[in-house]
């Protein structure tokens, strides 16, 4: 862990943490863990628990534990194993040799589970998955006891072992935790320990056909770590007491707390994993790293960089209750980083052909350009000028509404680092009447774009020269969903909410020949148009593909100031 991604922290987890290194409980230890499920991507909300867990632990000198929760192969992969360790490290933070499998436990968990049943704390029971929710009663009415609830400690261990040697169907049996079934708390009504799932797991094999559930398995795999604050998500407040329970029982001597906290939640997108696996699954979206998707992976090929997450992360802060964070922020954070680093360039994504006609046939004049205005030591670079440009549709309006400070017929406006440029005619398809061409003139004692005669022009216009243009593709992202909570439609269904423009694909763009070069990743302002990245996986040699990870209007600042 690098003390350069270290958030300050403070909050009411933080306020535990004190209390307890105040009082030296867990010998003024502070080690916490991150314990992603194997079966899916992580997203942004993956993120927000990242940068807590080891960022509490950086600034209480503690250490952080990466603990993959594997107790359901059915769903787990290998894939998604490398993904989340690339996404932590990404990020900026390490677990160094810590990084822990909840399956290096499944021996010693199974054993617990004999000691349960050994102290009447735990049963087979044959009920089906169906029964056991009808049992269990609900939230004003107690629950019914099984009638396997009673079997005798010798049965039980009998059929649990039978249960592990594969001698019973999947689903035909549970184990289950002998606690109270007319508690308040759902949780604690016997809950299921173990199931019987014939299926292979990425790291065992096929050496068990018992697996343990989650609630019995983390706070095992908690107490044998040494975790001192098991940080969790407020879903998991009234699993608590069960948390509690199985560790009591089992007499650990030193005993993690469990803490919740909000969950994040985002405007104009969806965090639940079993979603996005389907948007992934049925194509709506080109897989888990689709710059338009959450996840990390896809943030990261759009081009958001790990610092403005983390700025974002510290901004939203922890809290007890649940809220929505508006998607506005989140973006807010990008443009602040990468205003700060992000080379300006110019680009032509609609390009019109401009022919200056008095400007001299084969000449070729070269203007510096700033890299970044707000980078001092960022340094400039030579942009070609010719006699024909390229410049974008939207800066020319053969019949422009008032106030249109760009080009029209008998308009002057100024070609950034280069000249002035009036448009004296316009060339038009003969079949389509569609506007192919612009002929302009320039003045040449306006060179470096300044007023020779202290002439006023409002105009300032991104060009390419056409003879030096790289050609590129470029992909305008917006929201994957049309409004700010997906979940609200009249059917009931998400996906009547995903937005049919949030891709625009663009061919043909023209950009200034600095970029020939761009690498995968690397980040531009293409100026009056927004933040672009090279897309790192379509990008080639002899295919550039760019990005759009924002826009340049910043609606997070408006909210702030309205």
């Amino acid at each position: 862990m690098s003390d350069n991604n270290t958030i300050a922290y403070s909050n009411f987890i933080q306020d535990i943490i004190t209390d307890d290194l105040k009082t030296n409980k867990n010998d003024g230890r502070v080690n916490t863990r991150f314990p992603p499920e194997p079966n899916g991507y992580l997203h942004i909300g993956h993120a927000k628990s990242i940068c807590l867990n080891f960022g509490l632990a950086i600034q209480n000198k503690g250490i952080c534990n990466l603990r993959f929760d594997d107790t359901n192969p059915a769903k787990e992969d290998v894939e998604y194993v490398d993904s989340i360790k690339e996404d932590v490290k990404w990020l900026g933070f390490s677990w160094d040799d810590r990084m822990y499998y909840a399956s290096n436990y499944f021996t010693k968990i199974y054993e617990y589970a004999i000691q349960f049943i050994k102290l009447g704390k735990a049963y087979v029971c044959d009920l089906t998955a169906d029964q056991i929710r009808e049992y269990r009663g609900t939230l004003t009415e107690p629950g019914k006891e099984s009638p396997f609830r009673n079997r005798s400690v010798e049965e039980n261990l009998d059929l649990f072992e039978r249960m592990k040697a594969g001698e019973f169907k999947d689903g035909s049996r549970v184990l289950r935790a002998k606690i109270d079934m007319s508690s308040p708390n759902l949780n604690m009504r016997d809950p299921v320990m173990y199931r019987i799932l014939r299926a292979t797991h990425h790291r065992s094999g096929d050496d068990w056909c018992i697996y343990p559930m989650y609630d019995y398995a983390h706070p095992i795999s908690d107490a044998l770590e040494g975790i001192t604050h098991s940080i969790c998500t407020l879903e998991f407040e009234d699993h608590r007491p069960l948390y509690d329970w199985f560790l009591e029982v089992l007499d650990f001597k030193s005993r993690p707390r469990q803490i919740e906290f909000a969950r994040l939640n985002i405007t104009y997108t969806v965090m639940s994993k079993r979603k996005l696996l389907e948007l992934v699954k049925k194509a709506y979206v080109s897989g888990w790293d689709d710059p338009r998707m959450p996840t990390i992976s896809g943030m990261r090929r759009r081009g958001y960089t790990p610092e403005a997450i983390r700025d974002f992360c510290e901004r939203i802060g922890v809290a007890k209750t649940s809220s929505t964070v508006d998607v506005a922020l989140l973006e807010h954070c990008i443009r602040e980083d990468l205003n700060a680093r992000a080379q300006r360039v110019m680009a032509v994504l609609r390009p019109i052909k401009v022919v200056i006609e008095n400007y001299p046939e084969g000449q070729v004049e070269w203007f510096d350009a700033e890299n970044n205005p707000e980078d001092p030591n960022s340094g400039s670079r030579k942009v070609p000028f010719s006699k024909v440009v390229y410049i974008d549709q939207e800066d020319f309006c053969e019949n422009p509404p008032k106030k249109y400070f760009r080009l029209f017929p008998g308009s002057e406006v100024r070609l950034k680092h280069a000249y002035f440029i009036k448009c004296q005619s316009v060339v038009k398809d003969d079949k389509t009447g569609q506007i192919i061409e612009l002929r302009c003139t320039y003045d040449p004692e306006s060179r470096g774009g300044n007023s020779p005669d202290g002439r006023k022009i409002k105009g300032t216009l991104q060009w390419v020269s056409a003879e030096h243009a790289v050609d590129a593709e470029v992909r305008l992202y917006d929201s994957l969903f049309t409004c700010p909570n997906p979940d609200d439609s009249d059917s009931g269904d998400y996906k009547d909410n995903l937005n049919p423009k949030s891709l625009e694909v663009l061919q043909g763009c023209k950009l200034e020949p600095e970029l020939k070069n761009a690498k995968a990743g690397d980040r531009f302002q293409f100026i009056r148009t927004g933040y672009f990245c090279v897309d790192s996986v379509d990008s080639k040699e002899d295919k550039l593909v760019f990005n759009r990870i924002v826009a340049l209007k910043d609606s997070w600042a408006k909210v702030q100031k309205d």
